[in-house]
């Protein structure tokens, strides 16, 4: 989901949430804490130089109980992050949550929600490791699981 998605969803809706992978939601008084610009420059295994830039938006809770993030709020907060974002409405979002330990997240809009997606790693650069693509490991579709027959 790019960042002008966001901008257009949070235009229509009158509640923001957000739902974890295993349909569980980010609990109402969420906070947004930070909304950033994140460049990852790095050399993958194959030794190509690269670069992602990504909108990161990171998601907090405490014991506000009485903190409820409205739409409007969320798009204020997105404006006064443009000194820092620039012209970011086509990059896509990353979320991080706190989960035992800080998770990514990719981000999609289901026409009412927001939900957190799964991200996995994986090598950029398979032809140069060295591993037969027989052995290199099975991306899972959408909604698969290990026991499911669909892997």
């Amino acid at each position: 989901m790019k960042l002008i998605d966001v901008k257009q969803a949070l235009s229509h809706l009158t509640a923001v949430n957000f739902k974890l992978p295993d349909g569980l939601v980010v609990p109402q008084h969420f906070h947004v804490t930070e909304v950033g610009l994140v460049t990852k420059h790095f050399i993958d295994c194959g030794g190509v130089e690269r670069k992602e830039t990504v909108v990161n938006f990171q998601l907090w809770e405490a014991g506000d109980y009485d903190h409820r993030l409205a739409p409007q709020k969320f798009l204020r907060i997105l404006d006064i992050s443009r000194k820092v974002l620039g012209d970011a409405d086509h990059l896509d979002i990353e979320v991080e949550y706190q989960q035992g330990t800080l998770s990514k997240f990719g981000l999609e809009f289901d026409s009412k929600d927001f939900v957190l997606t799964t991200k996995q790693t994986a090598c950029l650069a398979q032809d140069a490791c060295g591993i037969p693509p027989a052995k290199m490991p099975v991306q899972p579709m959408s909604g698969c699981s290990p026991k499911g027959g669909c892997c």
